[in-house]
């Protein structure tokens, strides 16, 4: 069996060790790990291990979030693989989940979104800007576990070409029952893109994320 190519990542901020909390950052189809770490110098937060994964080829899975789930496989189970490397990495530099935030724009939401429900435990947060939970419409969503309190904030347009709006409410839904804490805006005729406002809301939640 041919070996897997190593995980690629870019990182910013302060090292793992020692870093009061960490991010993990999931970009977009056709983008790249470095273009997510625009988001750390936006945030500006001391202390922060900022992590972004690259995606082999620059894509997650194949084809749309709303598709079938075996179309998108076994890209799905690999990229969700990834960012469970990424977790791990963090832990075990001493980092508890409940201060590792997870956060993705448009697929790379999509990705954040679902590895949190599928890995359902507290974290320090999840964000989902222009996202929503992977399948398509009617797809079970009998995920096991909690989020046990996890802030969870879902940004998007209401004219996203990518995201359908009713997938964003139902991952609200879904998110709640899992017992997240969730924040959902929509902002009105923006489009597929991250907004001020919602990089306001990351910044406040990363501030929350004291040390032990």
């Amino acid at each position: 069996m041919p070996t897997r190519p190593p995980i690629e990542v870019a990182a910013a901020g302060v090292p793992l060790a020692g870093a009061r909390a960490a991010m993990i950052l999931l970009h977009g189809r056709g983008a790249t790990a470095h273009s997510m770490l625009s988001i750390a110098e936006v945030l500006s937060q001391p202390d922060i291990a900022y992590i972004a994964p690259q995606a082999p080829g620059n894509t997650w899975y194949p084809y749309s979030f709303l598709a079938p789930l075996a179309q998108n496989e076994p890209d799905l189970s690999r990229a969700l693989e990834i960012v469970d490397a990424m977790v791990g990495e963090a832990v075990r530099a001493g980092i508890p989940r409940e201060r590792i935030v997870l956060l993705g724009f448009s697929q790379g939401g999509c990705l954040a979104l679902e590895y949190a429900a599928r890995n359902a435990q507290r974290y320090g947060a999840v964000v989902g800007l222009s996202g929503g939970l992977i399948g398509p419409e009617g797809t079970p969503r009998d995920y096991a576990g909690s989020l046990e309190g996890t802030p969870v904030f879902l940004g998007c347009s209401d004219v996203d070409g990518h995201i359908p709006l009713w997938r964003v409410h139902e991952s609200t839904k879904v998110m709640a029952g899992l017992g997240a804490r969730v924040t959902e805006r929509i902002y009105p005729g923006i489009g597929h893109t991250i907004n001020d406002d919602e990089m306001r809301h990351v910044e406040a939640l990363l501030a929350s994320l004291q040390r032990p």
